[in-house]
């Protein structure tokens, strides 16, 4: 029943009671004088027609209509609260879409919605959430799981800021700061080591020399490595040596050095420099570098070309130092003999594979294109999208417009004394490897 009906009932029952005290509970009857009795009795036929014709005037001016307001023009604001639709990013919008009416769709238009919202596919996306759940469960959140993990995945596909993130969803600037660097945290620490790993075991090792094979016609190739620069939107000027993360291109940028293999999946990632510094500089100061000059990595798989046992290796251009493990290209502009030529030409088609992927990031995950995030976050959340970029190659997701990355220029760095005997080696296994191939192609 209408509240305002059963206000206005209760109120006449108290204005009876005042002025009819005989049907008080608490005087009782004994008390009260002939006169008074009489008084009374002569008021109760009047507030019963009273009661009666304001019960029906009621009635009348309160027919029975549908509960949703009608918008007033008096007051716009609560009016149009009332009939506006929930959210597109609410949580209710959310898992009415995510529960209910994701399955009833056709899975080509299930997953391409997805995609336009969150990046990546809806199958995709359930396996990033329950990889996540447990650890997001510990902190305690507010938010469900999977709305905090779509709200993240909004902002690194669509590269929004957090004013834009906090009016779509509805929360504080803060707290989307807070589940960001919560999620990107989880990816690059939980998720990375089952997601990134170094190709050691023969299986993969002999999948990615063969796929590269096929792609180059070079042995034994397990992978190409290269480096960008990944913008920063801005960077305080208070910050310690600011001048150090401006790149060669002019902008501010830290360093994200990768090796890829022939899928364009990532199997290292290295955040670790400012945008200022060389790729030599930045490759000598990784981890993979220090595992590969002490040889805490040895891969078994070995071929013999002319004579010489060939292991596997990785490639990269001529910024990068020549090495036994990591061959560079004769000269930047073809300019040396035709077997060197024609092992530059191999080595460029094997290093498309990193530079495609470098692309595919950064077109998937436009929040690399100008990153909008603290410069203490960036590390975390560029390794993040590396992970999420990986899950989606494994998955065979659809790839997107690859970004664009600028022409790269250098010079060839100078050899360090504790790479000497490295260098040497690689010079004389990437003259083997160019002298065989010229031949191959030249048996054709």
């Amino acid at each position: 029943m209408d509240q305002s009906f059963l206000m206005m009932l209760s109120n006449l029952l108290h204005l009876h009671n005042y002025l009819d005290p005989t049907t008080s509970p608490i005087l009782s009857s004994t008390t009260l004088s002939s006169s008074a009795a009489d008084a009374t009795s002569t008021s109760a036929a009047p507030l019963l027609f009273f009661t009666l014709a304001s019960v029906l005037s009621y009635l009348a001016s309160h027919p029975p209509t549908k509960k949703t307001p009608k918008p007033s023009s008096a007051s716009p604001s609560s009016s149009s609260a009332a009939v506006k639709p929930p959210s597109e990013f609410s949580v209710a919008a959310f898992r009415a879409l995510s529960t209910e009416h994701i399955w009833a769709m056709e899975a080509p238009l299930r997953d391409a919605q997805w995609r336009s919202l969150y990046g990546l596919s809806y199958p995709v996306f359930t396996t990033v959430v329950e990889k996540l759940k447990p650890y997001i469960t510990q902190s305690q959140l507010s938010l469900p799981s999977d709305y905090a993990v779509a709200m993240v995945l909004s902002r690194l596909s669509h590269g929004l800021t957090l004013k834009t993130l906090a009016s779509r969803y509805s929360l504080e600037p803060y707290l989307i700061s807070k589940i960001t660097n919560m999620v990107t945290r989880l990816l690059a620490t939980k998720l990375y080591p089952e997601f990134i790993k170094i190709p050691v075991s023969r299986r993969r090792l002999v999948e990615t020399t063969q796929g590269f094979q096929e792609l180059t016609s070079l042995p034994n190739m397990c992978g190409a490595i290269d480096t960008t620069p990944v913008k920063l939107h801005k960077i305080s000027p208070n910050t310690l040596n600011s001048s150090m993360y401006t790149s060669k291109y002019g902008f501010p940028s830290v360093l994200l050095q990768v090796v890829a293999d022939h899928k364009k999946i990532f199997w290292d990632v290295c955040v670790k420099a400012p945008g200022g510094f060389d790729d030599a500089t930045h490759f000598r100061d990784s981890l993979l570098y220090n595992r590969l000059i002490s040889g805490d990595i040895i891969w078994d798989k070995a071929v013999t070309v002319r004579g010489q046992p060939v292991r596997p290796y990785i490639v990269g251009d001529w910024c990068f130092p020549m090495l036994s493990f990591l061959l560079t290209p004769f000269s930047y502009n073809r300019t040396g003999t035709p077997a060197q030529n024609a092992f530059d030409e191999g080595l460029m088609k094997g290093r498309k594979s990193v530079e495609e992927a470098i692309g595919l990031l950064k077109g998937r995950w436009k929040i690399l294109q100008d990153m909008n995030v603290g410069l203490n976050h960036a590390p975390q959340t560029i390794v993040a999208c590396c992970v999420l970029h990986n899950l989606c190659q494994i998955a065979r997701e659809p790839e997107p417009e690859i970004w664009k990355e600028p022409e790269e220029n250098g010079q060839p760095p100078r050899v360090m004394e504790n790479e000497k005997s490295c260098c040497y080696y690689g010079e004389s296994l990437r003259q083997v490897l160019a002298d065989d191939l010229y031949q191959r192609l030249s048996s054709r």
